[in-house]
């Protein structure tokens, strides 16, 4: 008799399984561990890890009985909270959630450009004082975006734009023509140029040692005064200082972050109360329904994996993402 495969749930439990999983429990072996204890007795003798938390702090600790491991899958875009050396000097094959979340992170980031354009900030407050004030608002109609981070989400927010006629630009690792979405993507070298060229500048970048702190002083410096930035990247890629600096001497207009350096973000944080941030608890991917489509995700990599066929979302280890 065949050995059957065995899969181990990081960050579930038996109790509150990911909804749909049951549907492979006659193919495989599965095992829930919600500790770095369960963690590690389940990963002995292991072959596929389903990172449901997708979580260092569980996995690095019990990696010791990984031995067996052939393939992990992440439940999320970025592996940023999941990657350690070790893993990357390791022949295991790592994917991830690339494409279940472009489609919501692009509303989401099309909502905050029209609450900028339109001052929808501005509306719920004069209704909260009871004042009738009427102003003139901007349309998005020929602004220019810059979109910084040409991959999945990067083109979904950019084809969003489009559709409301702004003028969009990508911006890669290296400078490529005739992308369907962008024309012509610069590459990162060219970033201070793009800045100044843009109103909004939307940052979808992985957390890579490249991408760390892009966003600094400099790159604030180089934004338009009525510029506005959305983060709905990763935190990481912003000096978050030298944002709250910008926003308040005026070198840039506004800004709104669904990621930060340290999440949850600190009570005591100047972004909070700075009233021309907007600041959200890294929802911009949440959709009804997200967590069936990265059950059905896994599902369909599993039988790619059990038959021998290649896995959708391979990570480059090194670079952080995929390619």
């Amino acid at each position: 008799m065949t050995e059957r495969t065995r899969v181990v749930v990081m960050g579930a439990t038996t109790e509150s399984p990911p909804p749909g999983l049951h549907v492979v429990e006659e193919v495989v072996d599965l095992a829930y561990a919600d500790s770095v204890a369960e963690l590690t007795a389940a990963l002995d003798g292991a072959d596929v890890l389903f990172a449901w938390r997708s979580s260092r702090d569980l996995l690095e600790p019990a990696w010791g009985s990984a031995g067996s491991l052939k393939w992990i899958q992440a439940a999320s875009a970025g592996v940023d909270g999941l990657v350690f050396p070790e893993i990357v000097e390791h022949d295991v094959v790592l994917t991830n959630a690339r494409g279940v979340f472009d489609d919501a992170i692009a509303e989401y980031v099309l909502a905050l450009l029209l609450l900028f354009s339109k001052d929808l900030g501005g509306v719920l407050e004069q209704q909260r004082r009871h004042e009738w004030r009427r102003a003139d608002t901007e349309t998005l109609e020929a602004k220019r975006l810059l979109v910084v981070g040409a991959g999945p989400i990067g083109r979904a927010v950019g084809k969003a734009a489009r559709g409301l006629h702004m003028l969009v630009r990508g911006m890669g690792r290296t400078a490529r023509p005739g992308d369907a979405v962008f024309g012509t993507v610069m590459g990162i070298d060219e970033l201070l140029d793009g800045l100044a060229w843009a109103d909004y500048v939307v940052d979808t970048l992985p957390a890579t040692p490249q991408t760390e702190r892009l966003f600094d002083r400099e790159a604030f410096a180089a934004m338009n005064p009525w510029a506005r930035f959305v983060n709905v990247g990763r935190g990481s890629t912003v000096d978050q200082d030298a944002l709250v600096d910008a926003l308040r001497s005026g070198g840039i207009s506004a800004a709104a972050l669904d990621v930060f350096e340290e999440e949850p973000l600190p009570a005591d944080s100047p972004l909070w109360d700075l009233p021309n941030a907007i600041v959200s608890p890294h929802v911009a991917g949440n959709f009804a329904g997200w967590r069936e489509a990265l059950v059905e995700l896994f599902v369909e990599n599993l039988e790619r994996y059990l038959t021998g066929n290649p896995l959708r979302n391979v990570v480059d280890k090194s670079l952080g993402f995929v390619p």
